[in-house]
């Protein structure tokens, strides 16, 4: 049977050889063999069970469930692999419509085409966002939702070149603070401070009032803790989800705390 050295594992499947290190050391994915030379070596099973860590992280599930998934009695891959077709077919639909409603709205924003504006909103997840408005809810409580609410409000509110503005502003300031980062600029410099000035301005626009002191630095906080918040930041530039918590929190201490 062949046997493949962790390096060559690891880069078939696009993953770190530090990464197969970490699930050996989790017990996940333990190696077929290690040799007289302390080497690790993988066969066909170990490719099968490294598949399914990667699908089941593909679909964000954190690595102690997916442990405590693939090792349950009577687990059956075929059947976890339809599961993870049926999840992915989903997504890969939704984001087909997505991307046709990026290419609408870029069209219109060039001036090729006149878009309705019910249909700037064409392949969002209603349950996506359900999803993170019930974990905000359960982190916040009943001033969560109040707040979840007011900010609802307050974009319905706004006619569509408001919400490109908002767009455009949002888009500057999460550049400026990946620059920042890039730079090295301390969270408490003049320069990040003014961007979070800028920040503090956008969230109280988005939200329909203004944020307290905590309720500021608790948004930043937020960005570091969801999953999907902190990809979408950590995805523009390395770091940059700790970067805006920590800036967030600086800033709420210095000139938001009464």
């Amino acid at each position: 049977m062949k046997r493949y050295t962790v390096k060559q594992v690891a880069r078939m499947a696009g993953v770190s050889v530090r990464t197969l290190h970490h699930y050996d050391d989790l017990g996940l994915l333990k190696p077929a063999e290690v040799g007289a030379n302390g080497y690790r070596y993988y066969g066909r099973e170990e490719l099968l069970r490294l598949q399914q860590i990667l699908l089941h992280r593909e679909l964000e599930f954190p690595l102690e469930t997916i442990a405590e998934v693939l090792n349950a009695p009577g687990f059956d891959r075929v059947q976890a692999l339809k599961r993870h077709r049926e999840v992915l077919a989903s997504r890969a639909s939704r984001y087909r419509r997505l991307i046709k409603t990026l290419d609408a709205t870029l069209a219109e924003l060039e001036q090729e085409t006149d878009m309705d504006d019910k249909d700037l909103y064409k392949g969002f997840a209603p349950e996506k966002q359900a999803e993170y408005e019930a974990w905000l809810i359960d982190r916040g409580g009943d001033q969560m939702k109040t707040a979840i609410d007011a900010s609802k409000q307050a974009m319905k509110s706004m006619c569509k070149a408001d919400f490109q503005a908002m767009m455009a502003k949002w888009e500057g300031i999460e550049g400026d603070m990946a620059k920042a980062l890039t730079d090295g600029l301390p969270v408490d410099s003049v320069a990040v401070q003014a961007i979070m000035r800028r920040h503090h301005a956008w969230i109280a626009i988005s939200w329909g009032r203004e944020p307290e002191p905590e309720s500021f630095a608790g948004l930043g906080q937020i960005y570091l803790d969801h999953p999907d918040f902190r990809a979408k930041f950590d995805n523009k530039q390395a770091g940059l989800a700790e970067y805006f918590a920590l800036a967030m929190r600086a800033f709420a201490d210095a000139e938001l705390a009464g």
